[in-house]
């Protein structure tokens, strides 16, 4: 089968990426991390003129090159792309002025923010984790440089910060943003070797896939909603709420009755919340028919009659009122969409959501009850799961960060379901990711 070289289809483009092509070439990205989203977007590149990988660093270049192409890159442009595993070295290159930060390790995440920053570098930051854990100050230091420190659009982070952007340009109270997931409560508890029923696969199956199964336990044990609404909190100044994320259930239909504050007859404690929302009833094995699992949503108030008549009249989602209206995006579609981030950084020298204050922490609770020595293992793994806090709880009770819970070991012991905190473990060695954390805390941390 062939395929067209990227720059030889001719394409309607924006009129300011159009002229940016004609002046200055296509944009110059350099991916960090070749895995499932990296991959997503490589697929996108025979079929996108305005993009050139400038270079793919990967910690097993062969994966990488096995990677681009099982998406169908040619064989020219593979010949042509340089691959290598040192992240630092591919941020030098005068070729690449757009990084692609994927891979999803926080300290690493945190290594190449900086040194994009300090290459003068838009990065865009598939890497969630690695913002939830020191953002505010990433995105501050890109700032200070002159350049562009983004969330990846495709990430529901993005596209929940993009829904609420809009209902606040209109005018409009944003009540709750946040996305749908599949969840029930011994969800926390799961361990990586549990994952594979959820999904519908042996782990066989995965393993043939290339399926991490610590990362994809994440997805299910609670811990990746919780980062990602931590994320988006820390963009768009939501709120968190006391107890972190309650997981209401309920469908798309119903997300203005359900999500508004408890005096209204909703469910939260407070106006203005990111929440996420479970595709199912509590204990139910069907979702619901019109579940939000892969999609978005912000929920936001009429000011005032006239408004309120509109919603009506334009047959907008609302609650038995009236007055609370919801909007969604059922879908997202990770890596495929990553190129808008791309564009919006390099041409037009925006952001597609960027984290600005402390908000929200992810942070680390015992899956089961903990014995002293035990070693943590890390985000989806079988020793804790991560909960979303409001930063000054966080803060208040020196939480250890879901981020930094890997390879320390604990020096008391912890009941399942109990709070980690950073006086818990040994091993928190001071190291660029622990400083970057630290400094953060010591800007943004005085509540």
């Amino acid at each position: 089968m062939s395929h067209p070289h990227p720059h030889a289809m001719p394409r309607r483009l924006p009129p300011a990426l159009a002229g940016r092509i004609e002046n200055k070439g296509p944009i110059g990205v350099g991916l960090i991390g070749a895995g499932k989203f990296g991959s997503m977007f490589l697929s996108q590149v025979p079929t996108s003129p305005h993009i050139r990988i400038a270079a793919i660093a990967d910690l097993d270049p062969a994966r990488a090159r096995a990677a681009v192409a099982g998406v169908g890159w040619p064989d020219d442009l593979i010949a042509a792309t340089p691959f290598g595993d040192d992240g630092h070295r591919l941020i030098a290159d005068d070729a690449v002025e757009v990084v692609v930060e994927a891979t999803g390790n926080p300290a690493a995440g945190i290594a190449h923010a900086r040194a994009a920053a300090r290459a003068g570098k838009h990065i865009v930051m598939v890497n969630v984790e690695a913002d939830v854990l020191a953002g505010p100050l990433l995105a501050a230091e890109a700032r200070r440089a002159g350049c562009v420190y983004s969330m990846a659009w495709g990430d529901q982070p993005a596209l929940v910060c993009d829904l609420v952007d809009w209902a606040r340009v209109c005018g409009f109270e944003v009540v709750a943003a946040g996305k749908g997931t599949r969840y029930q409560p011994q969800y926390h508890a799961l361990a990586p070797e549990e994952v594979w029923s959820h999904y519908g696969l042996t782990a066989a199956q995965a393993r043939a896939a290339g399926m991490n199964p610590q990362m994809f336990n994440s997805f299910m044990d609670g811990t990746k909603s919780a980062i990602e609404m931590a994320a988006i909190a820390n963009a768009t100044g939501l709120a968190v709420a006391s107890d972190g994320l309650a997981f209401p259930a309920c469908g798309s239909g119903d997300l203005a009755n359900v999500l508004k504050p408890k005096g209204d007859g909703g469910v939260l404690e407070a106006s203005g919340l990111v929440e996420v929302v479970a595709s199912a009833p509590r204990g139910a094995a069907e979702e619901f028919r019109d579940h939000l699992r892969w999609g978005v949503y912000v929920v936001f108030r009429a000011p005032n009659d006239y408004a309120k008549a509109c919603f009506h009249q334009y047959g907008l989602t609302t609650d038995d009122s009236g007055q609370y209206a919801a909007l969604t995006r059922p879908h997202h579609l990770i890596g495929l969409e990553l190129g808008v981030s791309v564009v919006k950084a390099a041409v037009y020298g925006e952001a597609t959501g960027s984290s600005r204050d402390w908000v929200g922490d992810v942070v680390a609770v015992a899956k089961r009850d903990l014995a002293v020595g035990t070693v943590l293992d890390g985000e989806g793994g079988r020793s804790a799961w991560g909960k979303l806090m409001p930063a000054a709880a966080s803060a208040g009770s020196r939480a250890l960060p879901i981020g930094l819970a890997h390879g320390l070991r604990l020096t008391r012991p912890i009941a399942a379901g109990s709070l980690i905190s950073e006086d818990d473990v040994s091993g928190l060695d001071e190291n660029e990711a622990v400083a970057a954390r630290r400094a953060m805390v010591a800007q943004l941390g005085k509540f």
